[in-house]
């Protein structure tokens, strides 16, 4: 559910300190644990230090960004994959075209013609 309009976006004072004591041209990233400030116009060009829980990700703010939280940019789980059978499988076989591809190329390759 999103923030009352009345309310406004909420943006960490400290943080939209920080950002409007830098320069743009300043190529400076900005740590920040304030995962859920939202990113707004002002932010546009820099670069935030996002904290995951472990270590801060580079998030560079974008136009596109804008209306977006910080946090949604920084994820805090490592995707591995899904597991089972089937998985197992469809990996196995990609390995096998893969390896098909390969082999194409060497085998249809020619020797080259002695000279008389």
């Amino acid at each position: 559910m999103s923030r009352s309009l009345k309310k406004g976006p909420y943006i960490d004072p400290k943080l939209l300190e920080k950002v409007l004591s830098l320069r743009k041209d300043e190529k400076k990233i900005i740590k920040t644990w304030a995962r859920h400030s939202t990113i707004s116009p002002e932010m546009v060009g820099h670069t935030f230090g996002v904290h995951n829980g472990k270590e801060f990700v580079a998030v560079f703010a974008s136009e596109d960004m804008v209306g977006h939280k910080l946090g949604e940019f920084s994820p805090t789980t490592k995707f591995s994959r899904h597991g089972g059978r089937m998985q197992r499988d469809i990996e196995a076989g990609a390995e096998q075209k893969d390896a098909a591809k390969m082999a194409e190329p060497a085998a249809g390759a020619k020797a080259p013609a002695a000279k008389k």
